[in-house]
């Protein structure tokens, strides 16, 4: 199965680490023409250097997600860098917030920053990028929330909030600009392998129960139904998936890739 995405040009929130680089290098991969937009340029460079060493095509323009001037800024670079269109956009850029508070405990600062930057700045570029989808009837969305959006999350009420948020702004925009054939859908990864994971989750667990951070991460494994976790490409996967043609007639959805956890 072709994805036929060469030439398509993509904006990517959160594309410098971890599982934005991975989302950022899969679409380099099929040929796209790729805007990379965040606050922290020079962690976004090296990520755009390495795609263009391997031929591709990589634009980096700062951006505060928070700010909707900036990502209106940023959505008229994306066309001037490449001939006017803005075919896709994956909202990656996101933060965690506080790991294992409960809600009592969490302070309101600790919770009007995360949903500030979960929701808010998602729902900036979409604002940003959709002018241009809808002239060209043409257009896909991909947002990157996450199951604790699905669930829920002791000791993550703030994150879980967000997460639930973007899956209402997801829904919402697919109805309003689906008549403009443009599609608008949610990847939500469980535990994505990685620093985040290991350094952060399995070591709160692992200091809470007395345990390794290696059996800290077996225990999560073991909620599954794989039995294992998840890894960047898993999530990259699933975002060329919506971002093709191949999904042409799904939007809306929230696509769970977390080895079957949210469905249990």
């Amino acid at each position: 199965m072709k994805l036929s995405l060469e030439n398509r040009v993509v904006v990517i929130t959160g594309p410098a680490k971890g599982m934005g680089a991975a989302v950022t290098h899969a679409f380099a991969n099929e040929g796209c023409k790729l805007v990379l937009i965040g606050r922290d340029t020079a962690a976004i460079e090296p990520v755009a250097n390495e795609v263009k060493s391997r031929g591709g095509s990589a634009v980096v323009v700062a951006c505060d997600l928070t700010d909707a001037k900036q990502c209106d800024a940023a959505a008229e670079a994306a066309k001037q860098a490449f001939g006017g269109r803005i075919d896709v956009l994956v909202n990656i850029a996101g933060g965690s917030g506080p790991i294992g508070k409960t809600g009592v405990q969490t302070t309101p600062e600790e919770f009007d920053d995360i949903v500030t930057l979960n929701m808010n700045g998602c729902f900036h570029t979409m604002r940003a990028v959709l002018p241009t989808m809808i002239d060209q009837r043409y257009g896909k969305i991909v947002n990157v929330g996450g199951t604790f959006g699905m669930r829920g999350r002791a000791g993550r009420v703030a994150y879980s909030a967000s997460k639930w948020g973007l899956r209402g702004i997801t829904k919402s925009f697919a109805l309003e600009v689906g008549q403009h054939n443009i599609n608008v859908n949610c990847v939500a990864p469980g535990m994505v392998d990685g620093p985040r994971f290991r350094d952060k989750v399995c070591r709160d667990m692992a200091q809470k129960l007395g345990i390794t951070e290696e059996e800290a991460a077996q225990r999560h494994a073991a909620d599954y139904a794989l039995k294992r976790i998840t890894v960047d490409e898993d999530v990259a996967n699933a975002c060329l998936f919506f971002a093709s043609d191949v999904s042409r007639q799904i939007t809306g959805v929230d696509l769970p890739v977390d080895g079957g956890w949210a469905m249990l």
